[in-house]
């Protein structure tokens, strides 16, 4: 007698600007695959930018949203052997991105846009995609790890090389910004904070930020740290919005790094100064499996915890993303299942 066909629950991006809950069968597991039951995902700008439509018009729908979730393996493969039934576990971003530079067919492979993602009960994922939750984190917790926590990685430590004593320039209080204030300040960094609000800035200096900027009160932000930094900052994670490139290149030291992370580092500046000043422009696509298991090492071994603004049902996806949309959020807004 033929088994039952399984179904599972998913958020299906049916039409830019709508969001259907649906059934879906389960596809028949194969050989090196896995079945993750998701427990928790997280909100990135990305995901609010595909489900608008505003990141392409040419994606595949309908396709299930959300990169960044994290869950239990449910069932394995018959080769499977890197995981087992009970373990805890978060998909990596570029599902074929598992080590070595990024190419072609690696970055088409990223969840929630060309591929369907993790906004739904279950998901069947290759085992070799997949990396084990710190032990120290929940699955909140870990479900914002995978594309913000792994870009301020990826940005500061595969490319940027922080080291301790060096300065650091994260700009505003989103995902990747705070995480990398965290990271930073673990490695020994000093570390400089930007926003708009001086709540947010006050929440910054009890994570350990050094030195604080309120970019409304002093729009050239740029001189105020450079009065304070007087030979500039050694790396600045470039998360900003027209404009703010300029200045990061106007703060930025001689020889030293900028990290242009996602979609918001936009706008004209003066390439002069890359010249002049030998600045290191580097454009950051979240990282590999093997950056986001270095990256899992040190948080598990300084115990970091991420930073959670909000967390919302996943039945209330619309909301959240326009909670993420108005830029009130400090550190992630994760959605539970």
């Amino acid at each position: 007698m033929p088994s039952k066909t399984k179904t599972t629950t998913v958020f299906e991006l049916s039409q830019f600007g709508k969001i259907e809950k649906r059934e879906r069968n389960i596809p028949e597991l194969a050989a090196n695959e896995v079945v993750v039951k998701m427990h928790a995902a997280s909100l990135n700008y990305r995901d609010y930018l595909i489900t608008t439509g505003a990141y392409s018009k040419n994606l595949p729908l309908p396709v299930v949203p959300l990169s960044d979730g994290a869950g239990e393996v449910v069932e394995v493969g018959s080769s499977v052997t890197r995981f087992k039934k009970g373990d805890r576990v978060m998909p990596i971003f570029m599902q074929a991105w598992i080590s070595g530079r990024l190419n072609k067919d690696a970055a088409k492979s990223a969840l929630g846009g060309s591929i369907d993602g993790v906004l739904q009960n279950e998901g069947v994922f290759p085992a070799e995609s997949l990396v084990s939750i710190p032990s120290h984190l929940s699955f909140e917790e870990a479900a914002t790890l995978p594309c913000a926590a792994l870009t301020a990685w990826n940005a500061m430590f595969e490319h940027g090389c922080v080291q301790a004593g060096n300065t650091v320039l994260a700009l505003g209080t989103g995902g990747v910004s705070i995480f990398a204030l965290q990271l930073a300040k673990a490695a020994g960094a000093e570390v400089i904070i930007t926003s708009s609000s001086a709540e947010k800035l006050d929440r910054a200096k009890l994570l350990g930020a050094d030195f604080c900027v309120n970019y409304r009160d002093n729009p050239d932000w740029d001189k105020t740290i450079l009065q304070q930094y007087k030979d500039g900052v050694d790396h600045i994670i470039e998360v900003g919005g027209a404009g703010t490139l300029d200045r990061s290149l106007n703060t930025v030291r001689l020889g030293g790094h900028i990290s242009a992370i996602g979609l918001l580092a936009q706008g004209q500046f003066d390439a002069t100064k890359l010249l002049m000043k030998s600045i290191r422009l580097q454009g950051i696509f979240v990282g590999s499996r093997e950056m986001f298991q270095r990256m899992n090492r040190a948080i598990e071994f300084h115990k970091i915890k991420p930073v959670i603004d909000r967390v919302f049902s996943v039945d209330q996806v619309q909301e959240a993303l326009d909670t993420l949309k108005s830029g009130s959020h400090f550190g992630k807004i994760v959605l539970k299942f």
